[in-house]
């Protein structure tokens, strides 16, 4: 009979070389990115008053992404992917830097604010398929799945703690003391970046094609793969439609009346249910009904959203966005597993900017919609026509993906197994 192994032997993630440094220094960089993020979207409002300033801030953010993520693809899997990592961080540091001067300069106008935030969006459009394409790079594919998990979790703390202490570093401080502690973070990010090994890169095969057909590479294998491409259509149009995060400081600053401090506890309701589940998955990581699960887990996040937006108390708000986080760390961990577990190494680049296009993009888009429609009808009615907007989403993607729907396990999606189509 063959001993039974012991807690010892078993897979550990974080016996991986470098897979510690690798996620603490993507936990100070997201919580660089989450401080910066709350406080900006609070000093332009502040400093105009006006619910479409916040619609700008999303599509100041969205346009550089939009151009430069397929071309960010390409790179990422043409060449070391830690060096456009570090470069990436460096934009974004650069970014608050520029943010620490407007403040220091009292500046009153906001399109300077604008110009920083579009290369804030530049940079982003490297972080994203850079971190997402080297995590595999880190861990063996038999850690992979606890290692998304553990990420995602200890990433959440980041998106707990950032929009909290970003909220009091502003009120204490000002956009002085908020700017400056993000390049700091930025700072310690890189230096931790410097010693994660890359053990398990493969080399890309020869590009004898066009630069076009690199860039477009990444939708073609997402579109031939019916249970990807639901995935992530499913949650762009979940966050485009049916986000309220855009409209938080309307709803600390005129529905809760909870000021800036409200407003980062807000921001980090969803974190905190989501870090909760992480938790959960991290140590007892699933792997079956996963189409299914991730249906379920959409819509309860729509409901969340629909008592979010007719509360006018701050305890049932946050109880509501904690649900809605708890519901989308399921969907995220189920979205990320299956696009890591079908996709080739020198792949991953392409298909993860394409996946930050069509997911990380929609998070900005959906800050343009909710503002506009803010403007428009009024914050309340437009986080309620997002919440039953993410339940007829879920219900059209349910009939309409049924491969997504029936599949079982994460290995269902592995090219092998996956039908070439593009039928739904």
């Amino acid at each position: 009979m063959r001993p039974t192994p012991s807690k010892l032997d078993r897979p550990n993630v974080y016996r991986q070389p470098g897979f510690v440094p690798f996620v603490i220094a993507r936990l100070i960089a997201v919580f660089a990115m989450q401080i910066q993020a709350v406080v900006v979207a609070w000093q332009v409002y502040e400093i105009t008053g006006e619910p479409m300033s916040l619609a700008y801030v999303g599509l100041a953010q969205f346009l550089p992404m939009l151009l430069l993520l397929m071309p960010a693809g390409d790179l990422i899997d043409r060449y070391n992917r830690k060096p456009i990592l570090a470069l990436s961080w460096v934009g974004a540091a650069v970014c608050s830097g520029a943010l620490l001067w407007l403040s220091i300069s009292g500046a009153e106008q906001v399109t300077w604010f604008y110009a920083a935030l579009v290369l804030y969006g530049s940079a982003r459009a490297f972080i994203g398929p850079a971190l997402q394409s080297l995590l595999p790079q880190i861990v063996p594919r038999d850690h992979l799945a606890q290692a998304i998990a553990t990420n995602s979790m200890i990433m959440r703390t980041a998106t707990i703690l950032g929009p909290v202490f970003g909220g009091l570093l502003y009120a204490t401080g000002g956009g002085e003391l908020t700017y400056a502690v993000c390049l700091v973070c930025f700072a310690g990010g890189l230096a931790l970046l410097i010693r994660v090994p890359v053990l398990y890169a493969e080399r890309m095969q020869a590009l004898e094609t066009t630069g076009w057909k690199r860039f477009t590479a990444g939708i073609h294998f997402i579109r031939s793969r019916p249970i990807i491409l639901g995935t992530i259509s499913l949650d762009l149009f979940a966050v485009l439609l049916g986000g309220v995060v855009a409209l938080l400081p309307i709803y600390a600053s005129d529905v809760l009346h909870v000021g800036p401090e409200g407003l980062g506890a807000l921001r980090s309701a969803m974190a905190i249910g989501e870090i909760l589940v992480g938790m959960y998955l991290s140590v007892r990581p699933f792997n079956r009904h996963v189409g299914a699960t991730m249906f379920i887990a959409v819509t309860l996040f729509g409901i969340a959203n629909l008592v979010f937006a007719l509360s006018t108390l701050f305890w049932l708000s946050f109880a509501a966005l904690l649900v809605a986080g708890a519901a989308d760390m399921v969907s995220m961990y189920i979205r990320s597993a299956l696009i890591q577990f079908s996709t080739p190494d020198n792949m991953r680049g392409r298909v993860n900017a394409v996946n930050m296009l069509f997911i990380g993009s929609s998070n900005e888009l959906g800050v343009f919609r909710a503002g506009l429609s803010a403007a428009w009808i009024g914050a309340v009615p437009a986080a309620l026509i997002g919440g039953l907007s993410t339940l007829g989403v879920v219900g059209g993607w349910a009939l309409g993906f049924k491969s997504l729907r029936q599949v079982n396990r994460f290995e269902d999606a592995s090219p092998e197994r996956q039908p070439l189509s593009i039928s739904k």
